[in-house]
């Protein structure tokens, strides 16, 4: 759903869209920048924010360099904090999943970035990602821009 609101001549405006993904594997970081930018470009927001969170706790969104070593980097340290094979009272449950819940804590479920001049506003390197810790079933990220519209 969408609101306007005539401000100073322009509009305040929200936006919301979904992402879904059903990874491969169980652990998997995404680059997810260019639907970002896509999602801000379309909703033709000019001046705001983007926020970007992954709907699910077992999994994260975060900002960092799209440079490989550091993406295995990133990997490598969260299992030495949160290992897989760990005895987690939450696998009481029937679940096995809590180093994954564990990851999600570390690394954040969302982030926000500004709007300016209708593009993403990152800094030098800054990309983002999507990071799912206990993946290979259907999970979604949402998007939703909230600002000044042309």
């Amino acid at each position: 759903m969408a609101f306007d609101k005539e401000v100073y001549g322009n509009s305040v405006k929200s936006v919301t869209k979904y992402l879904w993904f059903n990874t491969e594997k169980p652990i998997e970081i995404i680059h997810i920048t260019d639907e970002v930018r896509d999602f801000v470009k379309e909703s033709g927001i000019i001046d705001g924010y983007v926020m970007v969170s992954a709907m699910h706790l077992t999994a994260s969104v975060y900002i960092n360099d799209y440079e490989s070593g550091l993406i295995e980097d990133i990997k490598e340290w969260l299992e030495k904090l949160a290992p897989q094979n760990y005895p987690y009272k939450h696998h009481w449950t029937g679940e096995v999943n809590g180093h994954a819940h564990l990851k999600n804590l570390i690394m954040h479920h969302q982030i926000i970035v500004p709007i300016t001049d209708g593009d993403l506003d990152l800094g030098p390197w800054q990309e983002i990602f999507y990071a799912e810790f206990d993946g290979q079933r259907r999970k979604r990220v949402i998007l939703k821009a909230f600002g000044i519209s042309k």
